[in-house]
């Protein structure tokens, strides 16, 4: 039998509190911790190691085909004026609760120490499929930036606007932030990102799910709560689709 993390997970958290049901009888702890979302994320970062790398794969592994999730061309007009400059006009801009803001170009990027990772992409909506990632580690970028202690989520602002008229949105806690696979993608199998992947750059945060891999990045804002981002779930899809804020696998 093989088993997911996720149900490794749920079993030995089961196990674990069989010991806490007097504290569960309380209405609050009940509400706090036994909702789908707190208690997954609860138990992923309880239970295992919370720098725990997520499953690396061999060149033999590597998909022929790497599907696009979510949309595949932003397709509108300032994407496409920076798209035909081969991004050279394009900035990564880093605001909020940092020290030093910074405004990259593609070329300051490539010139950072990178990573290189092929791992699974699990889509939201059933498929999978196995790519080799190269670009920035995240906490390369913070530290650069001078990110505040105080800071606790980092928003990530993108090109595509899901044609609704609202730019895509998504964000992530400083655990995820500082993960060692945590990466800011601008290469995927040996070659420069696709329109289609989320060029110029993508969000790879390799323990979530994949609607949490943010494509086409225009900018990174750190902020010591969600509330006012959107209608304060921390995410497109999460505010306006109802999907889990935390989506760790």
């Amino acid at each position: 039998m093989i088993l997911s993390r996720r149900t490794l997970i749920g079993s030995m958290a089961a196990t674990m509190l069989t010991g806490c049901d007097r504290l569960a009888e309380h209405e609050n702890v009940q509400r706090i911790l036994f909702s789908a979302e707190n208690f997954h994320r609860w138990a992923q970062r309880s239970l295992m190691d919370r720098n725990a790398l997520a499953r690396e794969f061999s060149a033999a592994d590597i998909s022929p085909i790497f599907r696009a999730n979510g949309t595949a061309n932003p397709n509108t007009d300032a994407y496409k004026a920076i798209w035909r400059t081969d991004f050279a006009d394009w900035r990564l801009k880093v605001t909020g609760m940092v020290g030093r803001p910074l405004s990259l170009s593609l070329a300051q990027l490539h010139a950072l120490p990178h990573r290189e990772q092929i791992t699974r992409h699990d889509c939201v909506e059933g498929w999978s499929a196995i790519g080799k990632w190269r670009g920035v580690p995240l906490r390369t970028i913070l530290d650069a930036a001078r990110l505040s202690t105080r800071a606790k989520y980092l928003v990530f602002r993108c090109a595509d606007t899901m044609g609704s008229g609202h730019p895509y949105y998504d964000s992530i806690d400083m655990i995820d932030a500082f993960h060692p696979q945590t990466i800011l993608a601008f290469a995927l199998n040996d070659k420069p990102l696709s329109v289609a992947n989320g060029a110029p750059l993508r969000l790879r945060v390799e323990r979530q799910l994949g609607y949490k891999q943010a494509k086409y990045l225009m900018a990174i804002e750190a902020v010591d709560s969600l509330s006012g981002i959107g209608r304060g779930k921390g995410g497109y899809w999460e505010d306006y689709a109802g999907y889990d804020w935390y989506a760790g696998i």
